[in-house]
């Protein structure tokens, strides 16, 4: 991680799903943090699902009652809710985004010096290993990446 500027504060941002690996990939984010004096964004993407409105699958109505902002919102919330130690000294900005993941991770790492995110870890191909959204991030990111896989199952 280059070294800290006197005008300008690291940045890292860390992707978060709700997932295991993406709050294990957030607690090590913050601790990464506080040892450069970087703050910490937590981004966290929504999509309206697929057939929304009525085209596709979905008939029209089901999903307007349905609020997905707020539901991301306070997914994020939790998530920093129960993976930041209160004691941190790191300020953490919640991101919601509207938007594929992939796209709005990429978009908030653009000036970031660096992109942290969980692996899913379910197979032996290189998508499955790492999950669409990690495996595209890695390949396209402005910025160094680091996979963080979740705890072993106990």
């Amino acid at each position: 991680m280059p070294a800290p500027h006197e005008d300008r504060v690291p940045r890292i941002v860390v992707g978060v799903d709700g997932s295991p690996s993406s709050l294990e990939a957030l607690r090590w984010a913050v601790r990464q943090a506080e040892l450069t004096c970087a703050t910490v964004d937590a981004v966290t993407a929504w999509q309206f699902p697929a057939g929304y409105g009525g085209h596709g699958w979905a008939p029209a109505g089901v999903t307007d009652t349905v609020d997905y902002p707020e539901l991301a919102a306070k997914m994020l919330a939790g998530a920093v809710g129960s993976g930041v130690d209160r004691d941190a000294d790191v300020r953490v900005r919640q991101v919601v985004v509207g938007d594929n993941a992939a796209r709005a991770l990429l978009d908030a790492a653009e000036d970031a010096d660096l992109l942290v995110l969980g692996s899913r870890g379910h197979g032996g191909f290189a998508g499955a290993l790492l999950g669409s959204v990690s495996q595209h991030c890695v390949h396209h990111a402005p910025c160094p990446v680091v996979i963080i896989r979740g705890r072993p199952a106990d």
